[in-house]
């Protein structure tokens, strides 16, 4: 049920709770063992988290509001109703889930804390400006938001024109296709006997507002190889018509 690696980092959780003879362990306790766990931290460090700064604070926050227990026997650390529910809720949400996933990680905890709203795991997680959604993005579909954040050196070069405007691991590159490159490359099918409708969409292009495109097409089936021509020939005339000297800089993307 609970993967290895997050069984190991509840362990060590504990036993530094007990070592500095807390009372209690928290959820921020737990917060600053998953720093540790590289599962946890990985999803971290894509959502642009500074894990250093992230554990002084939690640290400070638990020695200075963690009851100690007095003298010098074994200490029985036990666990707050937080902490409980949050890995309750870790596991339930992947008993849930129907992709066949059985074991818990830490990622999974990391979301599951973002339900304690009032703990200062959740306030400390958010001033380094992460979200329950930006854990869920990178676990679900690989979104960085080190990435997404990331500016711009310095504006495109002529050649690079036709590079995409995402990065590698964007959704855009990940569920849609250029057909400025397929174009360049050959790959799009000429159309035949549609001049008008062609024309109809140079138009609409060519506005400085609204340049919304609708298409009905009967058949489902050829729904995509229609668009992709019709994307692409009006691109090629367009840029042959208004700019012949330039290249052309309008992006074009169809969903897969």
């Amino acid at each position: 049920m609970i993967a290895q690696e997050l069984e190991v980092t509840l362990h060590m959780a504990f036993v530094d709770a007990r070592a500095s003879r807390h009372e209690f362990i928290t959820v921020e306790h737990l917060l600053c063992g998953l720093l540790d766990n590289a599962t946890a931290a990985d999803v971290l460090k894509a959502c642009a988290v500074n894990i250093d700064d992230l554990k002084s604070n939690l640290k400070n926050f638990i020695n200075d509001n963690t009851p100690i227990v007095p003298g010098s026997d074994d200490v029985d650390t036990q666990p707050t109703l937080g902490f409980q529910r949050v890995i309750q809720r870790a596991i339930m949400h992947v008993q849930s889930t129907s992709n066949g996933k059985k074991e818990v990680t830490g990622a999974n905890v990391l979301v599951a804390i973002f339900g304690e709203k009032d703990s200062h795991a959740v306030y400390y997680l958010q001033q380094q400006g992460v979200t329950r959604l930006d854990i869920v993005n990178y676990i679900s579909h690989g979104i960085r938001k080190d990435q997404v954040d990331a500016p711009k050196a310095s504006e495109p070069s002529a050649e690079g024109e036709d590079a995409s405007g995402a990065g590698k691991d964007s959704p855009l590159e990940q569920y849609t296709q250029n057909l400025n490159v397929l174009a360049k490359q050959g790959r799009i099918d000429p159309l035949i006997g549609r001049e008008g409708e062609v024309e109809r969409v140079i138009q609409v292009l060519c506005r400085r507002r609204k340049i919304t495109l609708y298409w009905w097409v009967r058949l489902v089936w050829v729904k995509q190889p229609l668009l992709k021509a019709w994307l692409g020939e009006s691109r090629r005339m367009m840029c042959q018509r208004f700019w012949p000297k330039r290249r052309c800089t309008h992006w074009i993307w169809v969903l897969c």
